[in-house]
């Protein structure tokens, strides 16, 4: 059902619809980031297990920083404080450009790691289905997709129960294994047999590695920035309403992440290699160990792979907002403004799901290579949007209450998360991050070239003067005729109206095409000297080839230079089937001539279609 522009405020959302909207990416982080942080320590050996809860303590660390400086973005931002705008409106074009290339390339990546990590822990339950794992990611999007084009309120229903079961079974899972593990006096015994960890092939971890493993564990960090985003999306207050969402997002997230890590260590659970045979998740191994793989271990595993394919949505929620925004600049094309039936911006999903789907298709759907790209445009956005807020709180000048507190707060975040940012692209670069650094500059080439075009045009369209009413003369009105026939005659008569020369061209090729000479005078010439009105012109074109649009196009642009001060009026009859298939049944001579017309033609070159419809 359309919505009318008047029911949008129907449309917006409160805190509970707001947390799986906005925050189901940063929770189901939970699900992969200790795991893609593990993967980097299996050369250790059971060893490596002992240093994730450190690296996943420095994260919530930085975690909660980017909290309490996105608060501040809200509150100060109500119409909706991206990174984009904020850079652009505090550091310039230029920063607001790389924040923008960096948050289109991280949502991109948001849905392509959201969806590939969903099937993931499917198929960690059922390994049979590992085979069609790029078939199952293209379906989870294309149902992503249609869910998303409901509408944000209707998309929020249909998440809730999803992101209740997700958090529920993890919070659960991890609350009776604390409880084991304290039964056990720190010892505990998993409930089934678990797969031995790779043996152990370095002794000590290195600077590098643990470098290495922080920058993919930062992959649970990304989606933060969604609430910020979306604070137009929320009913009144819209900016106290997005602080609570943001609020009960990164609490649960970090009870999530360290509840998970902490396990991990007392069970000894290290991540798998997913190229051997056997793989499971650590989320999959914890459940298992705690529960065994019993009815429980399935439910839970099939509420994380629903959560995890239904985390894309944050990059739905957002990436047709950003496109929008960037698009009101003139950096991208006019299409990602205009609102579709649901009173979504229609095209930025579209667009979204494309990119997405070529991502998931390029790497089969494989988180582990996906994550290698991730993390660095979220965190160069952080540090763009929290850099810009410090030059915020400082335009305010001395008089703004707490401006000090405020520019501490933006300033110790953009310190943190630049640092990261680095930490990131240089652990990363060589595994796959130099991909993200090529295309940020490559968006950012692209915005600007849009941009150019969309000041050209301003400047050769736009007209505030008074309208010209000099050289008024009637259009020289040319019709190219293959025959007599309704629809020529449909244009003749138009072009009658328009000019009394008329000029009819009529192009006799080697093919043996019909001539008008036999129809010309009985059925044009005798009825319009009978009315005295003036006869049009009938011009016999000769062509040696078989291309009858050849002579007609220099015939146009030849008496386009001679009469320097006359309109050129090109009238193209055409046919109007009515069914799309149709059109296949017919030459499209009206249509190559008409491209060519547009490309080769100048301003006094003008081309009216006259439709005749069956």
């Amino acid at each position: 059902m359309t919505l009318a522009t008047s029911e949008e405020r129907a449309e917006h959302i409160g805190v509970y619809a707001g947390i799986p909207i906005f925050g189901l990416d940063a929770l189901t982080s939970a699900a992969y980031g200790p795991e893609t942080a593990l993967s980097l320590l299996i050369p250790l050996g059971l060893m490596g297990v002992h240093y994730i809860v450190p690296i996943i303590t420095a994260i919530l660390v930085l975690l909660v920083i980017v909290y309490f400086s996105y608060r501040q973005t809200i509150a100060a931002y109500p119409g909706g404080g991206g990174s984009y705008t904020v850079a652009t409106e505090n550091l310039g074009t230029g920063a607001g450009l790389l924040a923008a290339a960096a948050l289109m390339i991280d949502y991109i990546l948001t849905a392509a790691v959201g969806v590939s990590a969903g099937i993931e822990a499917v198929v960690s339950a059922q390994p049979w289905l590992f085979p069609h794992t790029v078939f199952l990611c293209m379906f989870v999007l294309a149902l992503l997709a249609i869910v998303n084009m409901r509408g944000v309120k209707d998309t929020g229903a249909a998440f809730i129960i999803p992101t209740a079961l997700f958090v529920g079974t993890l919070v659960f899972t991890i609350v009776v294994g604390i409880l084991h593990v304290f039964m056990a006096h720190g010892h505990p015994v998993a409930a089934t047999q678990m797969p031995h960890p790779s043996p152990q092939l370095v002794s000590t971890l290195s600077l590098w590695l643990l470098m290495k493993a922080f920058s993919n564990g930062c992959a649970a960090m990304t989606g933060v920035e969604a609430v910020s985003n979306g604070v137009m999306a929320f009913r009144d207050p819209r900016s106290k309403n997005a602080q609570r969402t943001l609020t009960v997002i990164i609490s649960i997230l970090i009870v999530l992440l360290f509840g998970t890590a902490w396990l991990a260590k007392q069970y000894g659970i290290m991540a798998m290699d997913q190229d051997l045979p056997g793989y499971q998740s650590l989320l999959s191994l914890i459940v298992m160990a705690v529960f065994g793989r019993g009815v429980f271990f399935q439910f839970t595993m099939w509420s994380v792979f629903l959560a995890l394919c239904l985390s894309a949505n944050t990059a739905f929620a957002d990436f047709p907002r950003l496109t929008r925004a960037i698009a009101l600049n003139d950096y991208l094309p006019h299409v990602f403004v205009l609102r579709g039936r649901r009173l979504l911006f229609s095209y930025g999903i579209y667009a979204l799901t494309f990119m997405t789907a070529i991502l998931l298709i390029a790497f089969r759907g494989r988180v582990d290579q996906l994550i290698s790209l991730y993390a660095i445009g979220a965190f160069l956005a952080f540090t763009l949007s929290q850099s810009g807020m410090v030059v915020h709180w400082w335009k305010q000048g001395p008089d703004h209450k707490g401006r000090g507190w405020h520019m501490l707060v933006n300033g110790t975040g953009a310190i943190a998360t630049g640092i990261t940012t680095i930490i990131v692209l240089v652990a990363k670069f060589t595994s796959g991050a130099w991909i993200t650094a090529l295309l940020v500059p490559t968006l950012i080439l692209l915005m600007v070239v849009i941009k150019k075009h969309y000041k050209r045009v301003k400047g050769e369209v736009v007209e505030m003067a008074p309208i010209n009413l000099t050289n008024m003369q009637q259009p020289l009105v040319v019709i190219p005729m293959a025959r007599w026939d309704r629809m020529t005659e449909k244009a003749l008569r138009f072009g009658m109206l328009l000019s009394k020369e008329i000029k009819v061209l009529n192009v006799i090729g080697c093919d043996g095409e019909e001539t008008l000479d036999p129809v010309w005078e009985t059925n044009v010439l005798k009825p319009i000297r009978a009315q005295g009105l003036s006869e049009p012109e009938l011009i016999t074109l000769h062509s040696n080839i078989r291309l009858i649009i050849t002579p007609l196009m220099d015939y146009i642009l030849e008496l386009e230079q001679q009469n320097p001060d006359r309109k050129i009026t090109v009238l193209l009859p055409e046919l109007v089937v009515r069914h799309w298939w149709e059109y296949f049944l017919h030459n499209q001579r009206v249509q190559m001539l008409k491209l060519l017309l547009l490309i080769r033609g100048k301003q006094r070159i003008i081309v009216v279609n006259i439709p005749w419809y069956l």
